[in-house]
């Protein structure tokens, strides 16, 4: 099974966004790992925006 590019690009400029990583060590992570940062910037907004 393939991940769906869309998906995977927007989880690319979501990381790249928040952190200021390159694509390359972006799309060296694996996928669970990669989600796993995608969830922990969601959380870390909600916080800073009061939990909203």
């Amino acid at each position: 099974m393939t991940y769906a590019t869309d998906a995977l690009y927007d989880e690319v400029a979501y990381i790249a966004y928040h952190f200021h990583w390159g694509m390359d060590p972006i799309l060296d992570l694996e996928h669970p790992e990669r989600r796993r940062y995608v969830d922990q910037i969601a959380r870390l907004n909600r916080q800073a925006s009061g939990g909203r």
